[in-house]
């Protein structure tokens, strides 16, 4: 019987061993593969089955996980209420959440933080992985609240996730690089700053077709108690224009005050790398600078435009340029936050500075000088006329803040006014302010000083040195009636003192310390000196003899003052010149501005109507007077009246014979500077002329009973 089996007729199971064969000739593959590679492989394939879950069921199964995570991270109570999303799309992370809810912190209130009815949002991957700052490709915000506030100690902020007492950090947004927000409001309060705002938002359709879309911000505020409107917008590219940039514009106005703002951001939250120009105009700039907590001299109308960026955490202003009233300004400017605290770095020029515009920095209203003149600095309604400011140092104001400032100004424009070149550099560290150095060319000098003034003690503590080198005295004393031809002569000083109060008045009122005015050898018109002695005999002598502009050789001189408790006694007022000896006692005084001077020059020569007796300078700064009709003269007037009557005309003559007995000074001390106690005669004997460094009238220095009662009244006013 044939056993044949037809081929027909095989198992169906037979191709079984091929097809695993195949697997395991695959298997095998697939094992030599690397197996980093494999491990790269699994991976990605996992990735991707997520991506692919994610993306068909739109996240929307994380809901809840989201809520919870996120809650726990910010440890803050996060709620969605409606529709969520959470997947790729394709690389980018889709987030979407409706009626969505973010709380504050317990000690803010119960607000929310965070509400929106939508927010859309694609964010970058890579950005979310790889870099610090997060990166939104495009943001739909609808309908949303935005609640921002710092506590009243301005140790924490709202928006400092986290433990709710850690320490607020400073505001980060996220890059967004296109956003639509509509029905928006943020609003913002930091009680240490004095700062509320309230700005809602919206979003149209941009009408230029460059632009997709144009955000639209506007609301109110109030910082430092004065209130501000802000108004702008924000023009988003069309995605189709390559390069495109947001467009900025917007302005804030505060009064009169009015700030425009104007640029390309590169991203529409980017605020670094921007490329913006900044106008900015009003009645006053410290108004403006008020809204920081700066403090700065007041100034008249000003426009300024600058360009504008942020770099570094800084707010660079470059190419600044404008004017103050009729005086012009230029430079740099840098505002940030090192060591979380305000600091301002400047350097500013000036090419023309009207010196009414230069009164603010002394204390004066620049208003009423414009209006007013000079007599705007003098003037104390309903009491005595004063030159030194009151105005008050703002001590809080610069507590606030530090500063590094470089200042300089060509020109000054004043009439009879010969200062020029000015430079300064203002540096405030936490109160401590120093002008040093402060430096200016005037009438062919140079005068140099550094000014400190200490506002970290109470009252503020002020250290003035003010330095004069050696200044033609014909240029400097020209207003005066100086003239430069037949003058030579020089004069170098120093003012060295420190006081305390608020004000330069104050400061200088409490003041202890020392004034000195040196007079080198040198010429001066002769008329000059015959008038401070009232020689009538040698004045018409030398007009007589046309002689009037001769020169008179001054020898040496020394003007000074010691300064205690801000009255200022002369120690000593000395000049020696080839033909007399000037003196001078008496003092003035800083806390009132009363002036009680006695000046007398001796004839070194035999001269006919000599009137030795002294002339008085008194009054105030404001409204000096000067009396050569001293008791002496009158005295020796009437001597002269009875020699006349009694005797012949040429017995009132002998009244005012001055027999020419003056001693010369020794120039050493003089030129040195030296106290009254210190000044010699010629042959090195102690000068008995001079006083005793008080402010007795005196040759002795001593102040009789009369004349001390007299002087408290003039300088401390008590009456």
């Amino acid at each position: 019987m044939d056993q044949t089996v037809s081929p027909d007729a095989r198992p169906l199971a037979e191709p079984t061993p091929i097809r695993d064969s195949r697997r395991a000739r695959a298997r095998r593959r697939w094992k030599k593969v690397p197996l980093p590679i494999r491990i790269v492989t699994y991976v990605l394939l996992a990735l991707f089955i997520i991506w692919l879950v994610l993306f068909l069921t739109k996240g929307r199964f994380l809901k809840g996980p989201f809520q919870s995570i996120a809650s726990r991270s910010l440890q803050r109570d996060v709620k969605v209420g409606g529709d969520f999303q959470l997947y790729f799309a394709p690389v980018n992370i889709k987030f979407l959440a409706e009626d969505m809810r973010i709380a504050n912190p317990a000690w803010v209130g119960r607000q929310p933080f965070f509400y929106a009815k939508l927010i859309d949002t694609r964010i970058s991957l890579i950005s979310l992985i790889f870099q610090d700052k997060k990166r939104a490709r495009w943001l739909n915000l609808r309908d949303a609240e935005v609640d921002l506030q710092w506590s009243r100690d301005g140790k924490r902020n709202n928006w400092t996730f986290g433990d709710p007492n850690a320490k607020g950090k400073p505001m980060e947004m996220p890059v967004i690089t296109r956003a639509s927000i509509t029905g928006t409001n943020i609003r913002y309060a930091d009680p240490r700053l004095q700062i509320t705002a309230n700005i809602d938002v919206d979003t149209v359709r941009a009408a230029d077709t460059r632009f997709s879309s144009d955000i639209r911000f506007h609301g109110s505020g109030t910082m430092r108690g004065k209130g501000f409107t802000l108004r702008g917008e924000l023009l988003s590219p069309n995605e189709t224009v390559t390069g495109g940039r947001n467009q900025l514009v917007a302005r804030a106005t505060s009064g009169a005050t009015i700030l425009d703002v104007s640029g390309t951001l590169p991203e529409a939250t980017q605020i670094e790398g921007s490329d913006l120009a900044l106008t900015v105009r009003g009645p006053n700039i410290r108004l403006l600078f008020d809204f920081l907590g700066v403090a700065i001299p007041d100034t008249r109308a000003y426009r300024i435009r600058s360009a504008l960026t942020y770099q570094d955490d800084e707010w660079r202003f470059t190419r600044m340029k404008g004017v103050f009233g009729t005086s012009d300004i230029a430079g740099t400017m840098t505002i940030g936050m090192p060591n979380e605290r305000l600091k301002i770095d400047a350097n500013l020029v000036t090419q023309t500075l009207d010196i009414i515009d230069a009164g603010p920095f002394f204390g004066y209203d620049p208003q009423k000088l414009a209006t007013q003149g000079a007599t705007a600095a003098v003037s104390q309604p309903g009491g005595p006329v004063r030159v030194l400011p009151d105005a008050p140092l703002r001590i809080d104001a610069i507590s606030q803040f530090d500063a590094d400032v470089q200042y300089s100004v060509k020109r000054v424009r004043a009439e009879s006014f010969p200062i020029s070149n000015i430079a300064v550099t203002v540096d405030l560290d936490r109160s401590l302010l120093k002008l040093s150095p402060l430096t200016f060319d005037m009438a062919g000098g140079f005068v140099s000083s550094d000014i400190a003034i200490n506002a970290r003690v109470k009252p503020v503590h002020t250290d003035y040195d003010i330095r004069l080198s050696p200044t033609p005295m014909g240029k400097l004393l020209a207003r005066w009636g100086v003239e430069e031809s037949g003058t030579t002569g020089t004069i170098r000083a120093r003012v060295k003192m420190s006081g305390e109060g608020d004000s330069i008045r104050e400061s200088l009122a409490t003041s202890d310390g020392r004034i000195a005015i040196i007079l080198p050898a040198g010429s001066m018109w002769a008329r000059n000196i015959q008038l401070s002695e009232l020689d009538i005999g040698t004045f018409v002598y030398k007009m007589f003899q046309d002689k009037l502009k001769d020169p008179v050789e001054i020898n040496c001189g020394l003007i000074a003052f010691t300064v205690r408790d801000g009255i200022a006694a002369a120690d000593p007022i000395l000049i020696d010149t080839k033909k007399n000896v000037i003196l001078g006692r008496g003092g003035f005084s800083f806390k009132n501005e009363t002036l009680d001077l006695a000046v007398r020059a001796d004839g070194k020569k035999f001269s006919l109507f000599s009137a030795q007796s002294p002339i008085g300078v008194n009054g105030s700064f404001g409204a000096p007077g000067i009396n050569p009709i001293s008791p002496q003269l009158v005295a020796r007037a009437g001597i002269g009246l009875g020699l006349g009557l009694v005797a012949s005309p040429l017995g009132a003559v002998l009244a005012f014979v001055d027999v020419g007995d003056a001693k010369s000074a020794a120039c050493g001390p003089v030129l040195a500077g030296a106290q009254a106690t210190a000044q010699r005669t010629t042959k090195g004997k102690p000068r008995d002329d001079v006083g005793r460094g008080t402010t007795a009238k005196s040759e002795s220095g001593k102040t009789n009973g009369q004349e001390k009662q007299e002087q408290k009244k003039k300088f401390l006013g008590i009456f």
